[in-house]
């Protein structure tokens, strides 16, 4: 893969290309939602530990409890945000792709 060098000229070109800007919308569409829902799930535990201790001690089936299985669960839902975002981010590479063709071709026209 070649390295190209570019110059604030350059960065313009890309920031002005629509393709650019629609690819940046939808991973911020996307990652942003998906941080704030990680961090608000994960942060979720400890509150609850500390808030509702009852609630996190109460048997679900055998010895296993609610604090137990909501604990496990975050490992499926990190699991599953990635598979999220690994499908997603086809259509980013596909928009990426097309980025960096139009910019050459502006590029190599100047």
């Amino acid at each position: 893969m070649e390295h190209h060098h570019l110059t604030p000229r350059d960065w313009d070109v890309v920031a002005d290309d629509p393709t650019f800007r629609d690819l940046l919308s939808k991973r911020r569409r996307f990652v942003i939602p998906a941080t704030i829902f990680f961090a608000a799930y994960y942060f979720s535990l400890p509150i609850l530990v500390g808030a509702a201790p009852a609630l996190m001690r109460a048997p679900v089936w055998g010895d296993l409890t609610f604090g137990y299985i909501f604990a496990f669960s975050q490992f499926a839902m990190a699991w599953i945000l990635l598979a999220l975002y690994v499908r997603r981010a086809k259509t980013f590479d596909e928009l990426e792709a097309k980025v960096v063709a139009r910019v050459r071709e502006e590029l190599e026209a100047l």
